[in-house]
This record gives C-alpha cells, sequence and structure tokens, in this order.
C-alpha cells in the first residue's frame, strides 16, 4: 500500500506529523546518498517537496516554510536541482515549479542520462503541475524521438505538458 494511501486512513492530525517526520529523515537520507551537505535549510526544503502532491512555485515552498528568507530558499533550491534530488519545470506562465521524487536520486549516477525524463499534467484553472512519472518512461520516449526523427538525435532533457482540469477544478 503507497504511503498516500495509508495516509487516507489516518486521522489528519496524525498523517501530518508522521509525514513530516517521514520525510524529513527521507530528505536527510537523499541528501547524504547524493554527497550533498546536510543544512537544516536543505533539509526543510527537500522534504517539503518530498511531502507535496503536486509541483510547488518558489512561494508555495516559501508559504510551506515562512521562517525562512526568500535568499535561503533560492539557493536550497538551486542545490537540490543542481544534485539531481529536484527538478525544476518551467511553466507557460514564466514560473518554475519544483518536484522532488525517487527517480532523481538514481539517473544522476551517469551523467551522461537525464535527469528529467518524464511528463506533466498542468490544471488551466488553478494552474496546479503534477508529476507523471509512471508514463514518462525515459526509454520509451528516446525510442519514440529516434522513430520520429532517425537516428543521430539526441535528448538531454524531455518535457511534455498534457494540460486539463486536476480533480478539484473539474467538479
Amino acid at each position: 500500500m503507497s504511503s498516500k494511501a495509508k495516509s487516507a486512513s489516518l486521522p489528519p492530525r496524525a498523517t501530518r506529523k508522521t509525514d513530516v517526520t517521514n520525510a524529513t529523515a527521507l530528505a536527510e537520507a537523499q541528501l547524504r546518498s547524493a554527497s550533498v551537505r546536510v543544512t537544516s535549510a536543505r533539509v526543510r526544503v527537500l522534504a517539503a517537496l518530498l511531502d507535496a502532491q503536486r509541483a510547488f512555485t518558489h512561494q508555495d515552498v516559501q508559504d510551506a516554510l515562512a521562517d525562512m528568507d526568500r535568499v535561503t530558499l533560492y539557493r536550497a533550491l538551486d542545490c537540490l536541482t543542481d544534485a539531481g534530488l529536484a527538478h525544476k519545470i518551467a511553466g507557460d506562465d514564466r514560473v518554475f515549479r519544483y518536484s522532488a521524487g525517487a527517480e532523481h536520486r538514481s539517473v544522476r549516477q551517469d551523467a551522461h542520462v537525464p535527469h528529467h525524463q518524464h511528463g506533466h499534467f498542468k490544471c488551466t484553472r488553478c494552474a496546479k503541475v503534477f508529476c507523471l512519472d509512471s508514463i514518462g518512461e525515459a526509454g520509451l520516449l528516446r525510442d519514440a524521438l529516434h522513430e520520429s526523427l532517425g537516428k543521430g538525435f539526441q535528448s538531454h532533457d524531455i518535457e511534455f505538458t498534457i494540460k486539463g482540469w486536476c480533480a478539484d477544478c473539474a467538479h
């Protein structure tokens, strides 16, 4: 059972505290495994991204971590992105969104493998962006590129976005 499914059956107050504790421990472990210096700011920012159910704008993270100054937050986000622990999604609204996920930890080991190889769903009503990790198999996307354009083309980053209405806005 996924952690999201488990948390649905727990009371909201207990869920939040447990999720924050688990996200913090996971954030620390990911920073260490990526050989990134573990700082309070990086742990808090990565934990917030790990705990998020959608991609967060800088402002979303700032709202979640109100006591952190903007410069520290920007530096933490840049560090996490550079380390491959988070990825930055460029929106057509010129606002960057940040997301973290398990697939970003392992691909960084090979410098020739892109670290952002999946799609996104963007709600055209509320502008929330969700990662589509399960349909973003990098191999399938690269194969489609080679089939369409021929051998010799090499992708370093794949971005595709499905636009529509999220579950909240569709009602």
